[in-house]
């Protein structure tokens, strides 16, 4: 931007709370901010660039656009920023990597028979929500040991308790057996009710209503059913001992406690590893970590800040404690409290614990952080260093002007010649880049002809990416359709290679780059090259194309699936041309169904209204 439109902007930029969003030449957000005066904080950015940090000169020396949207608070405004950073993904902001919503357990006690499931985010529904969780992974950990604990049901069928019989799972002590009357509702409610305080920390209760049921069993010379009893309540005691914290503050306490581990910046590794150990009355019921993405020269208070926002912005639970590792900027201290006590309805309080008790556990979470972001490193390190050798070694044996980060891999799918159709994936530095991947349904070939539907689905794509060269976007942005790759591969032998390369000669795109894996004994062809390359068994080169080549195959598979499915469905009446969604309800709400359609005259048919005799007479002869 000229330095006189920047100061005249400046000058009716308000003085008030907002977010603003910094753009680069292509239009894209590459940082999201914000202020409680925009005007001050944007001029900070256009001074002198020495009273900068390196990584606002970096992100200023970019910049080509501003704009800003005006809250009515700060709160309001880090709200906002929250959102429009997981919109935006820029690459200057510190965020945890993984935008997605989070994954919960769910007690839905609107079943008459509840379970407990996994699900992502949570909803005022009325069912109880346990999490956020950091992963699948972590979640599914706590599910498998919340259902070793507690004989609540898994299946879906319809409880009646008149089963002849109940489950494996009843006969392993999994279940209580309410599908075979083995168990009441009322008896079901409370293996029910065990759960959630379980999953809420009160182990304590729960460990007594189990002590007292065993105790009742026994006395009843029920001695089967209390031994299971003590099992049971042995269990959650074995669990309860190895929690390897515990708080001893002289009373129960709910906080949580957050520390951060960053990477070394010459490492390459562009996050942050946070991680959170939950305590509740005193004990710690949970710990995950987390992954924030981009913090590179960022100071870990920053980050600790940035993902209190982020976290806390989804979680169900705020404790009225967070210990931290570092403190937050001074700036965003008592915002981020303010922002956290409205969420909670309750006071919280942010801080570094100096001594005692919680400063232990502070350094216990640090150490945690630590180790798990150095076991990171080592498996990015060897990943990272994989990936780079195969893409090393296919430059070196396809003869490539370069290592191929951008790959393209085509395939075509059919059964018997029906629904073609052809798959683009798009792999980046060796990882798949989904977002890029593109379906192709194939329109101008009929019956079996793969060459032609190889040329088919490369000449729409790569038409689009000939347009993309020769008119450029006037405000730089540019799609998937125009980036070109680093080397295109093609899921066949020479003939689908022969096909390829007809059609990027044709659009004069002779320059891309071709091979083509055969799957038989996975044999590479390139142009101009008559025999084929053979790498080892064992290369990371050819390890990487099969799995792109896969990858491709799959893809083309699931869409084929799905049209097939589709197609499965369709009725005779959706072969007559002239007869559409609406005719078709009109019709089968005049006939009841296609078999009253069938008895039906043509002069009934012509009847319907908006058919004509002879659409009547084109449907009776279809059907």
């Amino acid at each position: 931007m000229i330095r006189d439109e920047i100061d005249h902007r400046l000058l009716v930029t308000p003085e008030r709370p907002g977010v603003y969003l910094m753009k680069n030449a292509k239009g894209a957000v590459i940082y999201v901010g914000k202020a409680a005066v925009l005007r001050n904080r944007l001029r900070s950015y256009f001074g002198s660039p020495a009273g900068l940090e390196r990584k606002t000169r970096r992100m200023v020396s970019e910049l080509a656009d501003f704009e800003y949207i005006v809250t009515d608070t700060e709160a309001e405004a880090l709200i906002l920023e929250n959102t429009l950073i997981k919109r935006h993904r820029p690459y200057f902001n510190v965020r945890l990597k993984d935008d997605k919503t989070y994954p919960f357990l769910k007690v839905d006690l609107s079943e008459e028979f509840p379970r407990v499931y996994i699900t992502r985010g949570a909803h005022t529904d009325g069912a109880r929500y346990f999490g956020p969780f950091a992963s699948a992974g972590s979640v599914r950990q706590s599910m498998d040991l919340v259902k070793k604990l507690f004989p609540y049901r898994s299946c879906t069928k319809r409880i009646t308790g008149t089963d002849p019989r109940p489950c494996l799972e009843y006969y392993i002590h999994r279940c209580v057996g309410p599908c075979a009357g083995l168990a009441t509702r009322e008896e079901y409610d409370e293996v029910i009710e065990q759960v959630i305080l379980f999953l809420e920390g009160n182990t304590e209760k729960v460990t007594g209503q189990i002590r007292q049921k065993m105790e009742q069993a026994a006395e009843s010379l029920e001695f089967e059913r209390a031994a299971v009893l003590r099992d049971q309540m042995g269990a959650i005691q074995k669990f309860e001992e190895e929690r390897t914290v515990k708080v001893d503050s002289g009373r129960p306490m709910d906080l949580d406690a957050i520390a951060v581990a960053v990477a070394d910046p010459d490492s390459r590794i562009r996050e942050a590893w946070v991680e959170a150990f939950f305590v509740r009355r005193g004990k710690l019921i949970g710990r995950d970590h987390f992954f924030m993405e981009g913090p590179d020269e960022d100071e870990p208070g920053a980050i600790i800040a940035q993902f209190v926002q982020q976290f806390y912005a989804n979680a169900l639970e705020i404790p009225p404690t967070i210990l931290v590792q570092h403190d937050p900027p001074e700036e965003d201290q008592q915002l981020l409290q303010d922002f956290l006590r409205d969420r909670r309805d309750g006071a919280v309080r942010i801080y570094r614990p100096q001594r005692g008790e919680y400063r232990k556990l502070v350094q216990v979470v640090a150490e945690n952080a630590a180790e798990g972001l150095a076991q990171h490193r080592v498996k990015w390190l060897n990943r990272s260093d994989a990936i780079q050798g195969a893409l090393t070694e296919l430059e070196e044996e396809l003869s490539l002007p370069a290592a191929p980060v951008r790959m393209e891999c085509y395939d075509i799918s059919h059964i018997q010649g029906s629904n073609l159709v052809g798959s683009m994936v798009v792999f980046d530095d060796g990882k798949p880049r989904t977002r890029d991947y593109r379906r192709f349904k194939i329109k101008a070939v009929d019956g079996v002809d793969d060459y032609a539907s190889m040329k088919e689905m490369l000449s729409r794509r790569f038409k689009r990416l000939s347009q993309a060269i020769d008119n450029p976007d006037p405000d730089g942005k540019v799609d998937t359709w125009g980036v070109m790759p680093d080397l295109v591969i093609i899921d066949g032998g020479k003939g689908h290679l022969s096909a390829a390369r007809e059609v990027m000669l044709h659009l004069g795109l002779e320059q891309i780059p071709l091979c083509s894996l055969a799957k038989e004994n996975e044999e590479i062809f390139v142009p101009h090259t008559p025999e084929p390359i053979v790498l080892p068994r064992d290369s990371q080169a050819l390890y990487l194309m099969q799995r792109i080549r896969d990858e491709a195959h799959r893809f083309a598979i699931t869409f084929h699936r799905n049209l097939r499915s589709k197609g499965s469905l369709k009725s005779p009446i959706d072969m007559v041309t002239g007869i559409g969604p609406k005719r078709k309800r009109m019709l089968l709400r005049r006939f009841g169904s296609l078999q009253g359609i069938k008895e039906a005259t043509v002069e009934d048919i012509a009847a319907v209204p908006g058919l004509t005799r002879s659409l009547a007479v084109r449907l009776k002869q279809t059907i």
